[in-house]
């Protein structure tokens, strides 16, 4: 492959610049940096499974490919690699690794070569007290590459999205805490298990936990301490940073929810870098980790639409669904700050990878019991106390998939028609919010994070009472007779949709009763 060959823009490649952010200079040349060449599946049009087949049956009944089965079938094509090789080689550049199953190269390279390579400008911007190598533009490659590479990740490091979960400010006198085995027990999730058999991914882009919370937590609650273990990805590492209003609220609220209800499961947290490429890459190792092999993956981060390339987007979605190919059902947290997300002009907008037609977006409620049962329920809106509100809307992105067809989903602010955000909810709201412990100290929490672990581990329930897992689910969570299980929230708003009879674009479907919808997935 000769360099003078003809060069083409990388499809949904195009960067702008960060917002709010303060050019300083050029990017240090010889700074050597590392990428992800993400390429395209190695099975031919037609021999991917479609998203009816994909969804198709109850979960006893349906026939995963293990992770290599997947690798065999749909795995990077051994020319395609050879192909990103040669281009490597040209440029001066080093092969780090191959990962054919999860379609990944990483190359290695100073921020000169890997700019002369794509065509790539890039300058270090100060944002937020930090300084980030970014890029605007477009990225360059050969042609004959156009058709393989699905997406080049980590030349721009600039934060790519944020944690979801929201410490309580203050107390009111009318405010309340749970456990999330009180949450369970409200919701009603299946007695009779505890994860035992089962993986769960957690996905975290800084901070950390320490081992004594975790000890301490869980003997606090009755129950012994889950099996957790901490997975490196591109440099990220189990880091606390000893303060419960930083990442660590994340991470440990994540962990004690997910683990106080599926206390059996082994629990992998992969840490990677807040970047593109981190989130992605975290993604792509937890679903095709063939030591742990998790059959849930939850995530608490994201941004808006709008902050995320295409192709990071499409990478990113595209992973989503090889996973559901393998039975790995996929949870992302809807976001904190209502309907905006938090967008700079207070448009409508949703947050990725929530609005993934392959995951199960998680919304969020304020709860209020009677004992151990509910008393009443509504969306998630603290807006007015600075204590945030549910993620909730209509993409602008993605287009509405065939399992919300009748799901009166409105169009997006542009018109489009997209796919509604969320699908499922659960207690989120600060004010009736968790209690976990952080960092040694005991303190309570909420948001769209605490939904999605705990999520999980209803599903790591369901799926050690079902013998197999649950996957791809949201064809089945639409259908009549599961639909029918959920708490159907009425009453609230998030900031731009208000609640209303069956799916709307604050709680989606509504909060689970755990054990009427495994009975539902289990009966045809």
């Amino acid at each position: 492959m000769s360099a003078k060959q003809r060069r083409v823009s990388l499809k949904s490649s195009t960067r702008t610049l960060l917002p709010g952010a303060h050019k300083i200079g050029p990017a240090d040349a010889a700074e050597q940096i590392r990428l992800t060449v993400r390429v395209r599946r190695g099975s031919r049009p037609g021999e991917f499974p479609s998203d009816a087949e994909l969804g198709s049956g109850l979960p006893a009944q349906r026939n995963y490919l293990t992770r290599e089965e997947f690798g065999a079938k749909h795995g990077a094509r051994a020319e395609d690699i050879a192909a990103i090789r040669t281009f490597a080689a040209e440029n001066g550049l080093e092969i780090v690794s191959v990962e054919a199953a999860r379609r990944t190269v990483m190359l290695s390279g100073t921020v000169e070569d890997f700019s002369k390579a794509f065509g790539a400008e890039l300058h270090h911007y100060s944002f937020q007290g930090r300084t980030y190598r970014c890029r605007t533009g477009v990225l360059e490659i050969p042609a004959e590459l156009e058709s393989v590479i699905e997406g080049i990740l980590g030349l721009d490091n600039r934060p790519q999205a944020q944690t979801h979960f929201r410490r309580r400010i203050r107390a009111t006198a009318v405010d309340v805490s749970f456990t999330a085995l009180q949450v369970a027990q409200a919701y009603n999730f299946p007695g009779g298990a505890d994860g035992s058999g089962q993986a769960i991914a957690i996905l975290e882009l800084g901070g950390g936990y320490r081992v004594q919370d975790l000890t301490t937590y869980f003997s606090n609650i009755g129950l012994a301490t889950p099996t957790v273990s901490a997975i490196s990805v591109d440099g990220g590492s189990n880091s606390p940073t000893g303060s419960a209003d930083g990442p660590d609220g994340e991470v440990e609220l994540d962990i004690e929810v997910a683990g106080a209800i599926a206390s059996g499961a082994k629990i992998g947290v992969y840490f990677a870098p807040n970047t593109d490429q981190g989130f992605i890459d975290a993604l792509t190792t937890a679903v095709h980790d063939t030591n742990l092999r998790p059959s849930i993956v939850s995530i608490s981060w994201g941004g808006p639409e709008n902050s995320w390339t295409a192709q990071a987007r499409n990478t990113l979605n595209s992973a989503c669904q090889d996973a559901a190919t393998m039975g790995v059902t996929v949870l992302v947290a809807s976001g904190d700050q209502g309907a905006t997300d938090g967008s700079a002009n207070g448009a409508l907008t949703v947050d990725f990878p929530s609005s993934s037609p392959y995951v199960i977006g998680c919304g969020g409620t304020k709860l209020s019991l009677t004992g151990k049962f509910i008393r009443s329920e509504q969306v998630w809106n603290e807006l007015a106390q600075n204590e945030g509100a549910t993620g909730g809307g209509v993409s602008e992105v993605f287009a509405i998939p065939a399992f919300q067809s009748s799901a009166n989903v409105p169009a997006a602010p542009n018109a489009f028609r997209g796919r509604g955000v969320p699908d499922v909810a659960a207690d989120a709201d600060p004010a009736s919010g968790y209690d976990v412990l952080v960092d040694g100290e005991s303190t309570v929490i909420g948001g769209t994070s605490a939904v999605a672990p705990l999520w999980a581990g209803l599903l790591a329930r369901i799926n050690q009472l079902i013998g197999k897992p649950a996957g791809y689910l949201n064809p089945l969570l639409y259908s009549a007779n599961v639909a029918a299980t959920f708490h159907d929230i009425t009453s609230g708003n998030n900031g731009g949709y208000a609640a209303g009879p069956r799916w709307d674009p604050c709680t989606g479907l509504g909060t689970p009763n755990g054990a009427d919808l495994l009975a539902a997935l289990k009966s045809s």
